[in-house]
């Protein structure tokens, strides 16, 4: 007779006051065979705080493939996985992604249990829009490939949210006033504990803050998103060829760039691309 699967259960966690937690993920971890934790020493403290003593075993970026397989030959065998991350909902910006992919590719079922975020803390607390917003992540270590991406959202006119380390904040922050311009800007640290802090203004505001003020926590970065009038500005004195070199200089293809000329202008891609022939 075979064995009945397991379950993999995602599981919420704090993203700094230990007391935002669901009932339902506790008694979770209560109930699971085996706690599989970015760091085991991290969720080593959540499980004292509130008295739960279950196995825990690593899983994090740079033992992914190998555990995963572990976990999910643990799956088959019919225990029961509740996987955490270090703060907040394993899955973003997070190896817990693949583990779940993992799970659906062998037939094991998933169940999320939700939990705090730092993405919708900060963007809550920022006072940007939040009808409308593009959670981008960690933006590449890469400065060149850093200011490509930038460059290809500089458009979007939805409110854009990055995470950001402490050490490369600086860098990350100098990129955005010379690629986005000089928007409004809020950076989020240490939410939900004693320290919180958003700094907002202008990017040159906040590059000046730090320059005081050396950063240290992990951050939340939330930029305003794209306006009409800047759009306006950027094409308004251009020719439809000029205005698709523009996008093309700012890392777009052409075809890209084609796209993006007939959005802003209200005009037909086919129209653009006329232009775009001799290009």
């Amino acid at each position: 007779m075979e064995t009945k699967r397991g379950k993999l259960y995602i599981c919420g966690t704090p993203i700094g006051n230990l007391e935002d937690i669901t009932v339902r993920v506790l008694n979770t971890l209560k109930e699971v065979d085996l706690i599989a934790a970015e760091d085991t020493r991290h969720t080593l403290k959540l499980l004292n705080y509130y008295e739960i003593k279950k196995p825990l075993t690593s899983y994090h970026e740079h033992n992914k493939e190998k555990k995963g397989i572990e976990l999910i030959n643990k799956l088959i065998e019919g225990e029961n996985i509740a996987l955490v991350s270090d703060a907040g909902m394993p899955g973003i910006s997070d190896p817990g992604e693949d583990m779940v992919k993992l799970c659906i590719e062998n037939y094991i079922e998933v169940e999320v249990l939700p939990g705090a975020s730092a993405i919708i803390t900060a963007l809550v607390a920022s006072g940007l829009s939040t009808e409308k917003f593009s959670f981008e992540g960690f933006l590449d270590r890469n400065k060149k490939n850093r200011r490509e991406r930038l460059k290809r959202i500089k458009s979007d006119d939805r409110t854009l949210v990055f995470y950001e380390s402490p050490h490369r904040l600086k860098d990350t922050l100098k990129d955005m006033k010379e690629v986005l311009d000089d928007r409004s800007i809020v950076v989020a640290r240490e939410l939900t504990k004693k320290y919180e802090e958003l700094i907002r203004g202008r990017i040159s505001d906040v590059i000046n803050h730090f320059k005081e003020s050396p950063p240290k926590g992990e951050f939340v970065v939330l930029v305003e998103g794209s306006t009409e009038e800047e759009e306006d500005r950027s094409f308004e004195n251009l020719s439809i060829e000029e205005h698709i070199l523009l996008y093309i200089d700012e890392g777009l293809s052409k075809k890209e760039a084609v796209k993006e000329v007939a959005k802003v202008r209200n005009i037909s891609k086919r129209e653009v691309y006329k232009y775009s022939i001799e290009i």
